[in-house]
């Protein structure tokens, strides 16, 4: 089959550019600003620090936190990378390239998504670790990162639909 018999026989764009790639690239994304920034950087908490059992200030509790924040990177990894697939595959399909709000948004959204779902999960129902195990109080700042993440997805999605009126708004080719 040559080149242009296999455009010819390719399914037309798409009127919409997918969104799930956006967010799930979004979603590995927020999970490594999280590793980075607050287990690496500001060291605020690591993996297994709520839970006691493995605490940062000793060799073996930082050698376990260790290995677990590797692990937790490992699966952020395989959402960007499930994300690239996405995106290529969409692509593969002739699928439109979503515009840099939609693109952007869809990011915020899945960046949000992930703030949500670890905040309630290994926050707040498996209690392993805080956004800052290092102080005596940490729901509020657990509350505010549950409230990041709500406002990143709702802007997230603000900033989406106006990229989608934006190519709906444009003449069909």
């Amino acid at each position: 089959m040559s080149a242009v018999s296999r455009a010819a026989g390719a399914a037309a764009p798409a009127s919409t550019p997918p969104r799930l790639p956006g967010f799930v690239l979004g979603l590995g994304l927020g999970g490594f600003l999280d590793g980075i920034v607050l287990h690496q950087i500001l060291q605020w908490h690591h993996m297994l620090t709520g839970t006691g059992e493995h605490p940062a200030n000793t060799a073996a509790g930082l050698r376990d936190n260790t290995v677990a924040d590797g692990l937790f990177h490992i699966g952020t990894w395989a959402l960007v990378a499930a994300g690239m697939v996405l995106a290529i595959r969409a692509w593969q399909r002739r699928e439109l390239a979503p515009p840099w709000r939609s693109q952007v948004g869809m990011l915020a959204a899945g960046w949000g998504a992930f703030n949500v779902v670890e905040g309630v999960v290994n926050h707040q129902l498996l209690g392993i670790h805080h956004v800052r195990d290092d102080l005596g109080a940490p729901l509020v700042w657990d509350l505010a990162f549950l409230a990041s993440g709500m406002l990143l997805i709702l802007a997230g999605i603000l900033l989406a639909r106006s990229g989608d009126r934006i190519v709906r708004a444009q003449p069909a080719g």
